[in-house]
């Protein structure tokens, strides 16, 4: 425990040895008390005493002193020592010193000279138990701002983690479960939900990463992906997983959010090729397929290590929708749920480019082709073809194949750059040929 002493000063030794006798009577040996003749003796031992690690609580000191006035005294004590109280014995002390000593040195009291024994003691009591209180205040204190800074540091650091958190596990997943936190998810929990997936692709990624090292395969994910996910999240979406080179998004409030969000990722698409050109790098393209439908939202793997994860027929069908968009050579295909999701088809360029059968799927499927995004001429193109590619589409489904090929071939006069239209001319000649053959084989 820190030793504490007491102060007395006055250039009378007689008055000294009076104030050091009644204060060993009323505080006994809890304090130390020292005593000084004159300003400078006094500034001189409460150096000494600090630098030995003393506290002082109390110093009195008389006003009219040969070296130095009480008053500034104790001006210069405040100035080394400012929270040991001051008390000044008022004998023959001006009011404007008083004044002096409480603004310039915070003087908790003055005491008339010669003093009232009682007086005396009722003061000093008080003083220093004024200073223990105010040192314990202080400790309590400072244990608080310790105790604050590492609770704002843990909180720091929880924030961190639950930031972190959501780079992994997006928030929207945890709300859709019914949850506040993520470590309030169960394994095995699962909501169902009918909602819009997003299935986006880069198309010969194989042959473009081959090409790179594995930090540059990296940077090129990183770099792209980047790009693609404030078109996701400016439209309500979230991305429930990269999966290498591909993305997959869920889209709760319309249909309408999903499509919108890939019109935006083939634009972004644009930009992000115009800068890899300027660059050197060759350009790339990218497949997105939209679905809508009810599927099961939950956890799964063991206690350990679970993840997020959508299980569903509707999920499966926009992962095979997105595969067809490199069999039609398109930038983005939907489904027929999600086209009848749509508020106003009118706003957007959209045509009925056929029904196809996916793998596990017995019923044929119609898909649209979305094409807001496509180079201003092709998209031009494509509207103004729109009434004979339906006609074309409508003869080839039943099979009048000579029909379709001509239309089709109207169309790709008019729009060479309209690939959908060049692959069922193809289809049709090949389904000329074919078919007679086969005929033959009956005659």
């Amino acid at each position: 425990m820190t030793k504490q002493v007491i102060i007395c000063v006055d250039d009378e030794k007689t008055i000294l040895k009076s104030l050091k006798a009644e204060l060993k009577e009323t505080l006994g040996n809890t304090y130390q008390i020292e005593i000084a003749e004159g300003g400078k003796d006094a500034l001189e031992l409460i150096a000494e005493l600090l630098e030995d690690g003393y506290e002082i609580p109390l110093i009195i000191s008389d006003y009219v002193m040969p070296d130095m006035k009480g008053d500034e005294l104790l001006r210069l004590v405040h100035e080394i020592s400012p929270k040991t109280l001051k008390v000044m014995l008022t004998g023959q002390a001006t009011i404007e010193a008083v004044g002096n000593a409480i603004k310039q040195a915070k003087l908790y009291r003055y005491i008339s000279k010669p003093w009232q024994t009682e007086d005396l003691k009722l003061t000093v009591t008080e003083a220093v138990h004024s200073y223990s209180q105010d040192k314990k205040l202080a400790e309590q204190n400072a244990e608080l701002r310790k105790i604050n800074q590492e609770l704002e540091f843990a909180l720091s650091q929880q924030l961190k983690l639950t930031e972190a958190a959501k780079r992994f596990v997006p928030n929207e997943f945890v709300s859709l479960l019914s949850h506040d936190s993520l470590s309030d998810v169960r394994l095995g929990e699962s909501v169902e939900k009918e909602m819009s997936i997003l299935f986006s692709d880069i198309r010969d990624f194989t042959a473009l990463s081959e090409k790179m090292t594995p930090q540059e395969n990296f940077n090129f994910i990183n770099s792209y992906l980047s790009r693609m996910e404030p078109s996701i999240i400016k439209n309500h979406g979230f991305i429930d997983k990269y999966i290498g080179d591909a993305i997959m998004a869920l889209f709760g409030y319309s249909a309408e959010d999903a499509v919108k969000a890939g019109i935006a990722m083939l634009h972004s698409l644009h930009e992000y090729n115009q800068h890899r050109i300027s660059c050197s790098y060759e350009p790339i393209k990218i497949g997105i397929g939209i679905n809508t439908g009810s599927l099961m939202l939950g956890t799964v793997g063991s206690t350990n290590r679970m993840d997020s994860t959508v299980i569903g027929d509707a999920v499966n069908l926009a992962s095979r929708v997105e595969s067809l968009t490199k069999s039609y050579a398109v930038s983005m295909l939907i489904t027929q749920n999600t086209f009848l999701e749509l508020s106003d088809t009118a706003s957007y360029a959209i045509r009925n480019i056929g029904c196809v059968r996916v793998k596990g799927k017995s019923d044929l499927l119609t898909i649209y082709e979305v094409f807001d995004a496509d180079a201003p001429e092709v998209k031009e193109g494509k509207l103004a073809t729109l009434p004979v590619f339906l006609e074309a589409l409508y003869n080839y489904a039943a099979a009048k194949h000579q029909e379709a090929a001509e239309l089709f071939a109207d169309c790709l006069r008019k729009n060479p750059l309209d690939q959908v239209a060049h692959n069922y001319l193809q289809r049709c000649q090949e389904l000329q040929v074919i078919l007679p053959k086969s005929l033959s084989d009956f005659i």
